[in-house]
């Protein structure tokens, strides 16, 4: 598949116009021929389309105009007709200036007549002449130009009634060679379709199901890539079903080059100047290409009101920006990815050897060539060519130089995109990323990025809409190689004899050549070197000294000596370095944001920062020798982030730093020598997150329990912590209203919770309710989780009612316990990622106190990492992708977890099941999390909806979990990479399927199943971040489960983490009190 756009642009609506004289043709010849043409699916217009009150002539004139062939039915009474030989004018008119074919058909009448307009056909015509004019002079007029184009009609070689048998033989002719001839309609596209036939019925399969509206399809890609060549076509195969068609092509081309693109661009689309969009193509069923659009503004201008088409219409705009698809609220954005290995070797060898298989001898040459390319199809069509009927050595020697000059017509076809970036900070953000940060995590790479005081979150986020960079696993970043090479390429011309005037440096050679040479200029911004050598290498801190603009150095495996200095300097990492000092004096570093010394065996001390007023991030991770930490720590009144991990001679944290209150990420883990932390913590109001694994710490202050924004505590391996600290954090969160005291049973491993006999009444006089609460990727399950749970409580007025609990493995996974947390093992054996949490609590409370109101926060315990997390219902209400990453990564497999939920206002907990979702691909955008306050109703009702059919699966095969009894279970099986979108939920049919096999193992008693599949087709759209309450339903009869036994985890360790995290539910457990 080859990545360019057509040379040439669809102007035309209709296949065919045909001319004739209806009282002569009408009802016989010309009624056969039309039906011939509609049967062959020839879009033919004929003038019994107009509409009654239209005015003929214009309509009849844009019609011609708007035809790719004109057919003219020349019969005995032709010339009688004014509107026979006007519209003859027209035609041939188009003829000279559209490009039109004309096609005469001399029906009874011979061609010599009209060539010479003699005898009683020439007296016929000017009697049409006169009719048409009362005055002499322009009847003669008129009578020139129709015999003029009679003349010049007659000469075109047509069809002659004479020559053929009979009609049937005439028009079955004529059909054969239009149909010939409108094959050259077709836009130029790739000689070598390779792969193409995919990508079309991938857009055709999306289309179908929305052809009773007017779809809007999005196709994005790098340049080159082949959204032109795939939209091309499509309109190809398509466009004759269309009754008006249009592939506008090079828009952004056009609106750069010319001051008035857009004008020229509605001209193209329309045909005329005498309509509006909205009156063109009002009602009719309409194919519209917009290619290459690269503005907003550009689409809006030719057809932003694209309600204005008739039903079934088509509109495909291709671009490089996936926001300005976005911005359209298209229905689907098909994404171009990069050929495979087998498709872009079959491309490439059809270009270089002109077969689908590479010569023998030139087999490891191609495959060399195949890696560079990457798969995007440009390259590998344009290197082909390149190389077709080229000897070997030609070759080796082409493919050398790409490695170091990449192929011209390629780069400029992907610079487009660079240059098309709005401001410069988004275009050093790309080059920095090419040069530097390839393979990297964003989170790194934003940090390093926002220190050099680049927006790199929102720069990140254009780049990656642009098609210019991708977010791979891992959440490392991404770039396609010849994008890379573009980027390095602009850097490396801007300089190409002088390696010190470029503006960034990332090559160990061009580096080394640099410093030794000492012929740094001012035009360097970025230094990266990480010596490859055994031994560290060594530069004079004189080196630097005229990089006057430098912002980013990283040195790896590097020594400096002499004093360095750098005013602008704002990311500076000197790691695994053997210097024992960074600098001897002090100077003012205003814009440093970022040190990084991690890795320096020899450094006993840490730099004076008083000169560095504005830092945010220190990191000295694995200094085994650093022992000090300068008094001067405690001025950094900007500091974010303090990483003193394994520097195992630190003994103590000075004083002063407690007064970092801008801190919010303290690290020392590994100091083994840090025994203690002060009470003066409390000051460090900002901080979210300790991490100190492996410490001396034998005691945790309970002035930490104090700060409000703490989040994440780990603290493995510090065993002699105090079981007294953990269970605080809990009632630290609680309002000092709650006043009341637990009553806990003698403390050990497991714990129970006795209610009094107070309290069970009041759980019992008081209604249950569920809350629901979902956190990742977890819509689909918690609609129907919902209505379950609504059913249960219904009818189960005793109070004895359970949460439904059912494993569809490997689709999900549900605990439940009683209380308010429950335990669980990560599975140690799903191929699949873990999608999403839903939390479900049934709780009894006042009928005014709702439980999301109510809701304090959610502990995530991990007693195998010896991590807690904690989050507070803010955060929960805004809780995004970059949460969602922190939770999973704190889940590893065979993990023993447990998960409290801990409320204020009065709210006794009755039970808690945990829901793990799990899928077969990773959802990149996690959908923000929700609440749900679940309603017991006496009625419960789904209706059935036309928008919403959802039917059973015919093989599934389900077999509940032992030690658990079930009456009804309801049980979803997601298929993969889908997305469910409901308007409302009562538009669900659901039907209790009778092929559903269910096993069941010993102890599991089911009466009903209710198994749901949802179709790859169907999305599902649900508020977020909203409480939503439960409208009351009717007449579904779902028996929920009465109960639910669960085999206790496996008992936690003894160490004293467990027994704290242990301690931390039993207040959890206890009965608050307003």
């Amino acid at each position: 598949m080859a990545s360019s756009s057509s040379s040439s642009t669809s102007q035309w609506v209709y296949d065919v116009f045909l001319s004739f004289r209806g009282e002569d043709t009408r009802r016989n010849f010309v009624a056969h021929l039309n039906a011939a043409l509609s049967n062959a699916e020839i879009n033919t217009y004929i003038d019994d389309r107009i509409q009654k009150g239209t005015d003929l002539e214009p309509e009849l004139f844009r019609a011609i105009e708007d035809s790719r062939i004109s057919i003219v039915v020349f019969s005995e009474n032709y010339v009688h007709s004014s509107w026979c030989l006007k519209e003859l004018e027209q035609i041939m008119k188009c003829r000279v200036n559209c490009g039109q074919i004309v096609e005469p058909v001399f029906y009874h009448v011979e061609p010599s007549v009209l060539r010479h307009q003699a005898g009683d056909f020439g007296k016929a015509l000017e009697e049409t002449a006169k009719r048409s004019s009362s005055e002499g002079e322009k009847m003669n007029t008129v009578l020139s130009t129709w015999q003029i184009a009679l003349t010049e009609v007659a000469n075109i070689s047509g069809w002659d009634t004479k020559n053929f048998k009979d009609d049937v033989e005439l028009i079955s002719q004529i059909v054969k060679d239009i149909k010939r001839k409108l094959k050259n309609r077709l836009l130029n596209i790739t000689k070598f379709p390779v792969g193409l036939d995919t990508h079309v019925q991938q857009i055709i399969a999306f289309i179908k199901n929305q052809s009773s509206k007017v779809c809007l399809i999005g196709i994005w890609g790098m340049g080159g890539s082949g959204k032109t060549t795939t939209a091309t076509a499509f309109y190809n195969q398509f466009h004759g079903k269309f009754v008006v068609h249009r592939f506008i092509e090079n828009i952004r081309e056009v609106c750069e080059k010319e001051g008035r693109g857009n004008i020229h661009l509605k001209q193209q689309l329309l045909l005329d100047n005498m309509k509006t969009i909205e009156k063109r193509f009002m009602r009719e069923k309409a194919l519209v290409v917009l290619d290459d659009v690269s503005a907003l503004e550009q689409v809006n201008a030719l057809c932003g009101k694209h309600k204005c088409f008739g039903t079934g219409s088509v509109l495909i705009v291709t671009s490089r920006d996936v926001r300005i698809l976005k911005l359209l609220e298209v229905d689907h954005v098909y994404s171009m990815t990069e050929m495979d290995e087998y498709e872009s070797l079959e491309l490439f060898n059809l270009h270089a050897f002109r077969k689908s298989s590479a010569k023998e001898d030139f087999n490891q040459l191609s495959r060399s060539i195949i890696d560079y390319c990457g798969g995007l199809p440009l390259a590998l069509e344009e290197i082909g060519s390149y190389l077709f009927d080229r000897t070997k050595q030609q070759w080796k020697s082409t493919l050398s130089n790409l490695r170091r000059i990449p192929n011209d017509k390629v780069q400029k076809k992907l610079k487009i995109s660079y240059d098309g970036l709005d401001c410069d900070s988004e275009r050093g953000i790309f080059l920095d990323i090419c040069c530097f940060f390839i393979g990297k995590k964003r989170a790194y790479v934003s940090e390093i990025l926002d220190g050099c005081g680049l927006n790199a979150d929102m720069g990140i986020t254009i780049l990656i809409e642009r098609s210019l960079l991708k977010v791979e696993k891992n959440d490392k970043l991404g770039m396609h190689g010849l994008l890379r090479d573009m980027g390095r390429e602009i850097v490396c011309k801007r300089s190409e004899e002088e390696l010190g005037k470029r503006s960034r440096l990332w090559s160990d050679e061009d580096v080394h050549d640099v410093l030794n040479q000492n012929c740094g200029t001012k035009f360097v911004e970025g230094l990266v070197l990480k010596s490859q050598s055994t031994e560290n290498v060594s530069f004079n801190a004189d080196s630097f000294k005229k990089m006057n603009n430098l912002r980013l150095l990283q040195l790896d495996h590097v020594d400096l000596t002499g004093d360095f200095y750098q005013e602008n300097l704002a990311v500076f990492e000197l790691k695994h370095s053997n210097i024992k000092l960074v600098w001897n004096e002090t100077k003012l570093m205003n814009k440093l944001k970022i040190l990084n010394l991690s890795h320096s065996k020899h450094l006993t001390s840490t730099p004076d920062f008083s000169k560095l007023p504005n830092l945010e991030k220190l990191i000295m991770k694995n200094c085994p020798n650093l022992s000090k930490l300068h008094h001067s720590i405690g001025d950094l009144k900007n500091i974010l982030l303090l990483n003193l991990k394994d520097c195992t001679s630190l003994a103590s944290l000075p004083e002063v730093i407690y007064q970092l209150k801008s801190l919010k990420t303290l690290i020392f883990s590994g100091c083994s020598k840090i025994d203690k932390l002060e009470e003066d913590i409390v000051q460090m109001e900002s901080l979210t997150t300790l991490i100190a694994k492996d410490t001396g710490v034998k005691e945790m202050p309970y002035s930490i329990l104090g700060l409000k924004g703490i989040a994440y505590i780990s603290l493995c391996g510090c065993e002699g912590l105090s079981f007294e600290v953990l269970p605080s954090v809990i009632w630290s969160c609680v309002p000092p209203t709650m006043n009341s005291s637990p009553r806990i049973s003698p403390f050990d491993n497991q714990y129970d919770v006795d209610f009094t006999e107070s309290e069970t009444s009041q759980i019992s006089n008081l209604p249950l309710r569920p809350l629901l609460i979902g956190i990742g990727s977890c819509h689909i399950v918690i609609d129907i989780l919902s209505r379950s749970i609504s059913q249960g409580l219904t009818s189960n007025d005793s109070g004895h009612f359970s949460l439904p609990v059912g494993d569809n493995y490997p689709s999900w996974l549900a605990y439940r316990c009683d209380g308010p947390s429950t335990q669980f093992h990560v599975p140690e054996n799903i191929d699949c990622h873990l999608k999403g949490i839903i939390l479900c609590v049934v709780y009894s409370s006042a009928p005014e106190n709702m439980g999301a109101e109510c809701l304090i926060s959610v502990l995530i315990v991990n007693y195998t990492k010896f991590t807690i997390q904690i989050y507070k219902r803010g955060t929960l209400r805004s809780f995004n992708d970059e949460d969602w990453k922190n939770v999973t990564s704190n889940l590893g497999p065979g993990d023993k977890v447990e998960i409290f939920v801990l409320f204020g206002c009065g709210l006794i907990v009755k039970e808690t099941a945990v829901y793990l979702l799990y899928g077969q691909s990773i959802t990149t955008e996690f959908e923000q999390s929700i609440f749900m306050e679940v309603e017991p109703s006496t009625n419960m009702e789904m209706e059935p909806s036309a928008e919403l059919n959802v039917q059973p699966s015919p093989k599934v095969s389900m077999q509940p979990s032992p030690n658990v009894k079930v009456e009804a279970l309801i049980t979803m099986e997601i298929e993969q990479s889908i997305t469910v979108e409901v308007e409302s939920l009562t538009n669900m049919e659901m039907k209790t399927s009778e092929e559903v096999n269910l096993q069941q193992s010993p102890k599991v008693d089911a009466e009903a199943s209710i198994t749901m599949e949802i179709e790859q087709s169907i999305t599902m759209e649900v508020e977020s971040s909203t409480i939503v309450e439960m409208v009351p339903l009717a007449e579904v009869n779902v028996r929920p489960p009465p109960e639910v036994d669960m085999q206790p985890s496996p008992k936690p360790n003894n160490s004293s983490f467990t027994r704290l995290a242990k301690r931390i539910g039993a207040c959890l457990c206890f009965n608050h009190q307003s």
